[in-house]
């Protein structure tokens, strides 16, 4: 019975994604935001929100390798499984804009996450505490300010389409049902991933690096899968660069304000994967453009991480 309420779970989580990102680019075109950050900010944010929800959760709970685990699996994901697909369909362009800033923070902010967490500059347990969620914070209102900036300065009005009030007032809503739908049924899906993986026998930090991490980052495979499929790449990365920034910054450093976070299930390892799935969409797109031979390597990085996995837990 877990498996039809995990499925369910993660129907709705889909479907409540769908609403909120929808009701925030509605939003985002009444107060004319540019493509990019409606991509990376709007609906990085509303894809993320799962995330947010599972790991924050996952805090209250005690449960830090589930907190840190969904983020790190997460961001593996998204750029090796889901930007890999992506530039399988269409090619990804990769703009100047992206390869100076957008990138390099990325790998910059993966980077920082692996120092705090095993603590390079104080020493000592390897853990998230709540200074370091702050400094992770401090750099999520950075890369805010400067996206949210960027994209005033960037903002082009859209003749075509004219946002009414009426449409306003439906975007608002769509963002707050959408918002408590995620809220509920991640909770759902949190417990019943946890009742599989000790019916499985597994540790909940394999659990959260793949069944969960990839659970929660579906609306991101949507988005990203349907902008491909009307050629908008660039809102494709938007939101995969913007979900994996926040993934970093907000949510480890909001669930570390719940509790300071251990990692004693996730290994080093893992945050090399994580680190490398940065830095690879940079080394790639070095020309304006992610190809399919591109997509081709990275989607075939996600099989190889996820076999040693399997292997790692089975041996």
């Amino acid at each position: 019975m877990e498996y039809l309420y995990l499925l369910i779970c993660l129907t709705i989580i889909v479907f409540s994604a769908d609403w909120l990102v929808a009701g925030a680019v509605t939003i985002a075109k009444r107060f004319k935001i540019s493509d990019f950050v409606i991509g990376a900010v709007i609906i990085g944010i509303g894809t993320s929100l799962p995330e947010l929800v599972v790991s924050s959760i996952g805090a209250l709970d005690g449960n830090s390798d589930i907190a840190i685990g969904n983020v790190v699996g997460s961001n593996i994901f998204n750029v090796f499984g889901i930007l890999g697909l992506t530039a399988l369909i269409m090619p990804v362009a990769v703009s100047r804009e992206n390869r100076r800033f957008d990138l390099p923070y990325c790998i910059g902010l993966s980077l920082l996450t692996l120092l705090l967490v095993f603590n390079c500059f104080l020493g000592g347990e390897s853990i998230i505490s709540r200074i370091d969620g702050l400094i992770l914070l401090t750099f999520f209102a950075i890369f805010m300010f400067i996206s949210l900036k960027n994209g005033k300065q960037n903002a082009v009005a859209d003749t075509d389409e004219v946002v009414t009030n009426r449409q306003l007032l439906f975007g608002i809503g769509k963002v707050v049902f959408g918002l408590a739908a995620l809220i509920i049924s991640s909770r759902f899906f949190l417990n019943n991933a946890i009742i599989i993986a000790e019916a499985w026998g597994v540790n909940k930090a394999f659990i959260a690096i793949t069944l969960v991490a990839c659970g929660t980052s579906l609306p991101e495979l949507a988005a990203s899968l349907v902008a491909a499929a009307k050629k908008n790449t660039q809102l494709a990365l938007g939101n995969i660069i913007g979900s994996n920034i926040f993934n970093l910054a907000l949510i480890l450093g909001t669930a570390s304000q719940i509790t300071p976070l251990t990692s004693s299930g996730i290994t080093l390892v893992d945050y090399v994967v994580m680190i490398a799935a940065a830095v690879i969409p940079l080394l790639f797109g070095f020309k304006g453009k992610l190809n399919r031979w591109a997509g081709a390597f990275m989607f075939l990085c996600f099989i190889a991480y996820n076999a040693y996995l399997i292997y790692t837990q089975t041996n």
